[in-house]
């Protein structure tokens, strides 16, 4: 698959999550998620640090829309993924930056 492919813009992402069977994986750190998280019901948090150990708990039927602050951590989780035998796994291009920075659903503590 062509590396752009994998890549989703934050309001196509916001149009893919809005059908059922696919999940955000925010895989920023619990004192990241902690200042500002994704507002939707089908948010998944797991780290990156903790992907390697619990990446069975994702299901593997679903689409999967990488995301964390940038877009960085997020493509490397893709890859992991992709070499663990997920298929449906795209990555949200500029993280939770750029999805506020489009004025999508973001809850702030």
């Amino acid at each position: 698959m062509n590396p752009s492919q994998l890549q989703l813009d934050p309001l196509s992402a916001q149009q893919s999550l809005a059908l059922p069977g696919c999940w955000l994986i925010d895989v920023r750190e619990a004192h990241e998620v902690a200042r500002a998280g994704f507002d939707l019901p089908n948010v998944i948090h797991l780290p990156l640090s903790e992907l390697q150990q619990r990446h069975a708990e994702l299901p593997r039927n679903a689409d999967l829309i990488l995301a964390c602050a940038a877009g960085g951590r997020s493509m490397q989780a893709l890859q992991f993924l992709l070499h663990q035998g997920h298929t449906k796994v795209r990555n949200l291009a500029g993280g939770i930056g750029a999805w506020n920075s489009h004025g999508l659903p973001v809850r702030r503590s």
